[in-house]
């Protein structure tokens, strides 16, 4: 996610290099003919280029719009996650501690409960970030796990979904053996379903790209456009005796044009792992903080800040 309120120019136009090389060469290219092969049949109308212009204004707003909705929903169930690994927290801290003080069980049994049920909901939140990622760096959580279930986990293709799975057997075995209350199930198993819920929001959005027509078309009246534009200003520079400013101009106009395409083309998809993502490592670092805060542990792992204006 990007932070900075201000970008690096050369940045900018590095990331852009195709569009400007494109239109700056074509630019080039129309003003070559029109003055030295005194091509004045090519001119357009600047009404054309307008005309034109407006369509893709259209299609860009609507594209990006839609970007936008896709890239904030993502950001909110992610922050649901966060609050719900909390509220899991503490349901079970509360009702296992309970366990305790009424003398159902022992508080070494208690705490090594609490614990295997925090770790995996910490290895929950990681693994869903690797599988919307779509990486295989499934060492990073294996610490959080049993090397019998990590070995396990390894072999699903759904490997968050089949951690929540192992949550709730856990809690039914929980209230077996009395560390939970019989009616605790009541209250932990909305919690539980709702990181179904989320998950699999979060892969419709991963899953489900925004609308190909829109897309397409978008690119192809972006070609269309800046092919266009210098041919409909060449006449109207040459007419106030400074041809040459079409070229600037030009590739001014076609720079915004192509700004705006490319802000709605990266924000569509939010999981791809790149500096304009939900930062999905720095969620799961804050979920991974607050639990182990709230089993009481001290060696927390290290908060993730931003770096150069970006938060991964």
């Amino acid at each position: 996610m990007i932070l900075r309120k201000v970008f690096n120019p050369i940045a900018v136009a590095r990331y852009m290099r195709t569009e400007l090389l494109a239109s700056a060469g074509l630019s080039a290219a129309v003003y070559f003919l029109y003055h030295n092969q005194h091509l004045e049949k090519v001119v357009l109308p600047f009404s054309v280029a307008a005309i034109l212009g407006s369509a893709l204004a259209i299609f860009l707003a609507f594209r990006n719009n839609n970007s936008y909705n896709r890239w904030w929903e993502a950001r909110t169930l992610w922050g649901s996650i966060i609050n719900n690994s909390r509220i899991f927290a503490r349901q079970i801290i509360a009702n296992a501690d309970n366990a305790v003080a009424i003398g159902k069980a022992s508080s070494q049994q208690v705490d090594d409960y609490k614990r295997e049920l925090m770790y995996r909901q910490i290895a929950f939140a990681h693994a869903l970030r690797l599988h919307l990622r779509r990486q295989d760096s499934w060492d990073e959580i294996r610490h959080l796990l049993s090397e019998h279930e990590y070995q396990h986990l390894l072999q699903k293709t759904n490997k968050p979904n089949y951690l929540l799975q192992n949550q709730g057997i856990r809690i039914k075995e929980g209230m077996r053996s009395e560390i939970l209350g019989a009616f605790d199930n009541i209250s932990l198993e909305p919690t539980l379903a709702g990181f179904n819920n989320f998950q699999g929001a979060c892969e419709r959005i991963k899953n489900t790209p925004l609308l190909r027509q829109y897309h397409f078309f978008t690119k192809l009246f972006m070609v269309v456009f800046m092919v266009i534009l210098p041919f409909s200003l060449i006449g109207d520079f040459n007419k106030m005796g400074i041809p040459a400013l079409m070229i600037p101009v030009s590739i001014l106009v076609s720079f915004v044009f192509g700004v705006m395409g490319k802000v709605g083309e990266v924000n569509e998809d939010p999981f791809e792992n790149r500096i304009t993502d939900v930062p999905m490592t720095s969620i799961c670092n804050t979920i991974e903080r607050d639990l182990k805060e709230m089993l009481e542990e001290s060696n927390l792992p290290t908060k993730i800040e931003a770096e150069n204006g970006f938060v991964f």
